[in-house]
């Protein structure tokens, strides 16, 4: 019997149409026509046990027991899928092949492997599981990757990277967690300070920036314009671009904060002759935006139409699976394979007919035109976001499905059109010994810009300088001179957090650093941005004013609180880039896990030598609601419900009575032997050793 394991029921059946019939429906599973079977999981089915599975005493939170490094890690079943996992079990006792259909990222990878090792796959039929990737729930597009399949093998390093993540997301969350929180109350702070190495850097970045606001000082600052006028009586304006030896009267930023200085430059220049030193026309082509990722497809939309990441992502997540209209949206790439060239007729035809709004008066997209997009050197596991072959109903679609399913496919649409293309002029002037400039802009071929309207601004200066000759004489009829002030930085929104988190090589000092978050996706993933936003203000470190994301008290106390590691992206970023190694089999999984464990020792010895002045006075505010649900105190990272991180660990360490969530101490429960190391019992155990 052949076996798919599918990471969702609604891919599990999207693999089971396209299969032999008839089907027969059983309790977690369907069973094929020709004996074979579907199966899936539901998420995770298994999460990282509790500290007090390795020793009961590490139910109550004390520091003499930080930090808790298992020696032997244990997987176990979660609550809510007990059922199923005892389903797939059960059929992977019966099967002679099976086929993993994770979703096709590292997480989608651990995900189906980790069931895999838990079950206790004996090692002949690992060796011979298949990984089939499927990207569209289409059934063309699904037949099209089970002709496709490939090794399991070939992505044990992904798996092995996703395995690493997770463990120690857990490692240095769980006792972050635990360390400050026990710090929180040497100063009467009763809530849980969570920690995680994503979302604890994002809370800095917020709280840096409101803090910035705060203290900034307005400063006023020049500007000098000249009024220009030619023999033929056409007008345009050129600015003041101030010498060397004005620098003493200029900040870092080069503005000007003489104004005495610049009212004389004012002054001087009125009703006098302007040379003209260069006139320098160039053609400039700008290729077409590429396919969104998700994170891409998140800021547009929250510039656009105000959505929160969270929302877009659970839009696109319908798109995908419940209406078949886009591709797997949780994907960090902006290029396509050129195998799809081939859908490329078929996926137009669709846009034509279920959107044709979108090319109303424009010229027809050419299929024959590859973009810059096709790159297969940029597509891994999974490729940009764009439309299925699939015709929309677009009457039948919610207000946010219809807006966002049509951004999308009007991204991929400008692949099919020509580039943009203008002329840029730019001009130096001399005018009473100063030097003035101005720049134009003139379209000649608008390309693809026209299928996006208004949503692009339009070219500055277009129309704003007239024809000129090289040595035609011109007159500066006066000086103006604009005054200004420097204006403080925004508040983040959600659309400017997620850039922020994309490019957060911005933010950091160290030249190897940023040259680390480049080469990566920044801080956090596609698939996890969303919820680890969400998840600060569940947990009361930010709130929402109006479109602005602002940090509370409680948010600014925890980050006074922590070492500055703890609250900046570059311990992140090198993370990501020795977890990226692994998965590319760069680095070994021990290389990766040893400095962490030898980091956390020193950090939670900091932790616990320190009083936390900040929190003082600081109330928490009750962030978990009462019950089984309500009880995720803590996520290590703020991954969506795919992660293992998501787990709550304060959860057997907390309770959420009244307006603070507390941990339980006891005074006699617990070891007082310090754990830096722990040997778990075996019992439950992740066969680790199938995967790491």
């Amino acid at each position: 019997m052949i076996l798919y394991i599918a990471e969702k029921p609604s891919l599990g059946r999207a693999i089971a149409d396209v299969l032999p019939r008839p089907h027969t429906k059983g309790d977690g599973y369907i069973q094929l026509g020709n004996g074979d079977c579907v199966t899936w999981c539901i998420g995770h089915l298994l999460e990282q046990a509790e500290p007090d599975a390795y020793d009961p005493a590490f139910k109550s939170w004390q520091f003499e027991h930080l930090p808790i490094v298992p020696e032997r890690w244990q997987l176990v079943p979660k609550a809510s899928a007990k059922g199923q996992l005892a389903v797939v079990k059960r059929l992977l006792k019966q099967a002679s092949t099976i086929v993993h259909a994770g979703d096709p990222d590292r997480e989608g990878q651990l995900l189906v492997d980790e069931v895999l090792s838990f079950a206790g796959v004996d090692a002949a039929r690992l060796a011979n599981t298949r990984r089939l990737l499927i990207s569209d729930l289409n059934p063309e597009a699904v037949k099209r990757a089970l002709a496709q399949q490939r090794s399991n093998k070939e992505f044990v390093p992904l798996a092995t990277s996703a395995l690493a993540r997770s463990r120690a997301d857990w490692l240095y969350g769980m006792n972050m967690t635990r360390a400050y929180t026990l710090a929180g109350r040497k100063v009467g702070y009763q809530g849980v300070l969570s920690v995680g190495r994503v979302q604890t850097p994002l809370l800095g970045l917020v709280v840096r920036r409101d803090a910035e606001i705060a203290n900034f000082l307005p400063r006023d600052y020049y500007e000098v314009m000249a009024h220009i006028i030619t023999t033929r009586g056409e007008r345009f304006c050129a600015k003041w671009q101030p010498s060397d030896a004005c620098q003493p009267y200029m900040d870092e930023e080069g503005r000007v904060l003489s104004q005495r200085l610049a009212q004389k430059v004012v002054d001087s220049i009125g009703n006098q002759p302007a040379q003209l030193l260069t006139l320098e026309t160039k053609p400039k082509r700008q290729a077409p935006p590429l396919p969104y990722s998700l994170s891409a497809l998140q800021i547009d939309c929250g510039k656009r139409f105000g959505m929160s990441a969270k929302e877009v992502l659970d839009t696109a997540q319908a798109l995908y699976e419940k209406h078949k209209l886009i591709t797997y949206p949780r994907s960090d790439s902006r290029h396509l394979p050129k195998a799809q060239l081939a859908q490329v007729p078929t996926t137009l035809a669709a846009i034509a007919q279920g959107a044709a709004e979108l090319t109303a008066g424009l010229d027809a997209p050419d299929p024959k035109r590859v973009s810059k997009a096709w790159d297969d050197s940029k597509v891994d596991a999974h490729h940009a976001i764009v439309p299925t072959e699939k015709v929309a109903n677009l009457g039948s679609l919610a207000l946010r499905e219809r807006q966002l399913y049509l951004q999308i496919a009007r991204q991929y649409l400008a692949q099919f059109y020509p580039h943009h293309e203008y002329d840029e002029t730019e001009v130096l002037l001399q005018i009473a010994g100063g030097r003035f400039g101005c720049k134009a802009k003139r379209i000649t071929r608008p390309g693809w810009k026209p299928l996006f309207g208004q949503q692009l601004e339009e070219d500055e200066g277009q129309s704003n300088l007239p024809a000129l000759n090289a040595n035609e004489p011109l007159h500066c009829e006066r000086g103006e001179l604009l005054s200004k002030q420097t204006q403080p930085p925004k508040h983040f929104t959600d659309a400017t957090l997620l850039a922020a988190m994309t490019g957060i090589a911005r933010y950091v000092q160290s030249a190897d650093i940023k040259k680390i978050l480049k080469e990566t996706d920044g801080l956090g993933t596609e698939a996890t941005r969303a919820g680890i936003i969400e998840l600060l203000f569940k947990r009361g470190f930010l709130v929402r004013q109006g479109k602005q994301i602002l940090a509370t008290d409680a948010g600014k106390g925890l980050i006074a609180s922590l070492p500055e590691v703890a609250t900046t992206a570059d311990m992140t970023a090198l993370w990501e880039s020795r977890l990226n190694g692994i998965s590319h089999r760069e680095l070994a999984y021990q290389a990766f896990m040893a400095p962490l464990t030898e980091q956390l020792q020193g950090l939670i010895a900091e932790a616990a030598a320190s009083v936390p002045t900040a929190l003082a006075g600081v109330s928490a505010k009750p962030a978990w609601k009462k019950g089984r649900a309500g009880r995720k105190g803590y996520s290590s990272k703020g991954n969506s419900s795919k992660s293992n991180s998501s787990k709550s660990y304060s959860r057997k360490g907390t309770t959420a009575k009244g307006n603070s969530a507390k941990p339980k101490t006891g005074a006699t429960a617990g070891s007082s032997t310090r754990r830096s190391a722990v040997k778990g019992t075996g019992a439950g155990k992740s066969r680790s050793s199938a995967i790491a």
